[in-house]
């Protein structure tokens, strides 16, 4: 049975707005296929429904259900755990709206407050129970008064239906956080939670409904994306909690390129960023911005000799970025082979661009540290030995090979990106073809290298990096047409992390 995490979920239903299919829709469709796996077992003139409903989404899902099933001919109680004016999420409050219109009718529904455990009815008649209290978000042990909620529902000798996973179990990992609904049969949506798997005690029979959630929205980009590489920012937060990315970068001729990727990866949240380069350029960087900080290396260019300098740099990172305006020197080469090893060896997140692809496509063996690879197509052939399909499902077969050919995540910069990490494959349609002004590829690369140092897996920094990135394309266009630089991207990468759907605002313009 495929599974997919109650993060993906979340994603995925992000991102299902984003590409036009609502979470009203959605939530229409749960409580339809709720109400239609009901009636063919049960007798609607003979059957009567209590359904405990939470504040959030899954109790959206249990309020649509209540209003088919009442169509049906069900005789439906609705028991909701709190004040029914504390509902805050907009479909479940849209969902909850249309019962509160039906009370007027006479046998047609009754709604219930429960927000303090003394309000829990002492008898509950019914012959079938449906838990829509809580749903996939659960992080911890179910609290009054779903806590007595949970325990009434299981006291109630009757068929217990949970809806989406049964409340108090963990969607991961299966654990019981405190006590936990036993039901005789779980509906979820799209694709089955990895916990129901792993708690069918509680789970019992398990339903996996259609609720019109396009599979191929799976291989998209998009703001559910984003929401997975936002970190919470506690008030007790100390400088370097939020990472440290050293950039190892610039040559006499390129000294841009590497405070491209520091202001980018600074504008994702990262604390400090740090720029190794040969000393002339390390003097010249600074100037672009007192935001930059670099560290002096010895000679005009990258250099074995650099190697202690930058062991140490690296063991006080959390993640590197290599090769924005690196130069191809030969000595240059062999100081970023050794650098790599030594990454490795202390298990760092690593991502290889420009030069720095360039130097490691003469070896291209499997990595041993998480790692991003961030080729344009004539990279890409450097690495693979192939030229780049222009069809697009033969590109991304090829991306999915080299990937798991160097055991690294591969970002295939293009009118369409391309990323995947030997297993999954994603697509951004991001970006426009004012992009193809030098130094976007370093704000990418600064946008991804910020969400590794941030501990966000490869994957997941390469998705949301190519998507941010495009999408702060995208705004420029919109003001300045095809006349933008690098730096014009710099002021939306913030932009577009505190509100993810602000691009449906520019999306096909």
């Amino acid at each position: 049975m495929d599974t997919i995490t109650s993060k993906e979920m979340k994603s995925l239903e992000l991102n299902s707005e984003y590409f036009g299919v609502s979470r009203l829709q959605l939530m229409e469709n749960a409580g339809r296929s709720i109400a239609e796996e009901i009636s063919s077992r049960f007798n609607p003139g003979k059957t009567e429904i209590v359904i405990f409903c939470g504040l959030g989404g899954n109790g959206g899902d249990g309020f649509a259900a209540a209003r088919h099933l009442i169509n049906k001919g069900f005789k439906v109680k609705v028991i909701v755990a709190g004040r029914i004016r504390e509902v805050k999420d907009e479909a479940a409050k849209k969902n909850l709206e249309a019962l509160e219109n039906l009370k007027n009718f006479k046998d047609s529904i009754e709604i219930f407050e429960v927000y303090d455990s003394s309000l829990i009815p002492e008898k509950v008649k019914a012959d079938v129970i449906i838990d829509a209290l809580l749903g996939i978000g659960l992080k911890g042990a179910p609290r009054p008064p779903i806590l007595q909620l949970v325990k009434k529902i299981n006291e109630l000798k009757t068929f217990k239906i949970a809806v989406d996973i049964p409340t108090g179990i963990d969607s991961e990992t299966g654990e019981v956080l405190g006590e936990a609904v036993k039901a005789n049969l779980t509906i979820t949506f799209h694709k089955a939670k990895p916990g129901l798997l792993k708690a069918s005690e509680y789970a019992g029979e398990i339903i996996v409904k259609d609720i019109g959630l396009p599979k191929r929205f799976e291989l998209l980009a998009g703001p559910g994306d984003v929401k997975l590489v936002t970190r919470t920012r506690p008030f007790n937060a100390h400088k370097g909690d939020f990472g440290r990315l050293l950039i190892i970068g610039g040559s006499e001729t390129y000294t841009g390129a590497p405070a491209l990727v520091a202001l980018a990866a600074l504008r994702t949240g990262v604390d400090l960023a740090y720029i190794a380069a040969p000393e002339k350029t390390a003097y010249i960087i600074p100037s672009y911005s007192p935001n930059l900080i670099t560290i002096k290396l010895k000679g005009i260019h990258l250099n074995p000799e650099n190697i202690p300098v930058l062991r140490k740099a690296i063991q006080q990172s959390t993640a590197i970025v290599i090769g924005p305006g690196l130069g191809l020197d030969a000595e240059t080469a062999l100081a970023v082979k050794e650098v790599i090893r030594i990454i490795e060896d202390l298990e760092k997140p690593l991502l290889l661009d420009a030069d720095g692809l360039k130097a490691f496509a003469k070896e291209k063996r499997k990595l041993n540290t998480p790692a991003v690879l961030t080729p344009h197509a004539g990279e890409f052939k450097l690495l693979s030995g192939k030229e780049t399909s222009k069809n697009l499902s033969e590109k991304a077969e090829a991306v999915k090979e080299i990937a798991s050919q160097l055991n690294a995540t591969v970002l295939l910069k293009g009118p369409v990106d391309v990323i995947s990490n030997g297993k999954r494959i994603k697509f951004n349609f991001t970006g426009n073809p004012g992009m193809t002004v030098g130094g976007t590829g370093d704000i990418l690369s600064g946008i991804v290298g910020g969400l590794l140092a941030q501990g966000f897996s490869p994957f997941e920094a390469a998705v949301a990096g190519a998507f941010v990135n495009g999408a702060a394309g995208d705004f420029v266009l919109k003001e300045k047409g095809y006349h933008m630089t690098p730096t014009d991207l710099l002021n939306w990468i913030p932009k577009i992390f505190n509100d993810p759907m602000c691009h449906l605002r520019i999306k096909g313009a």
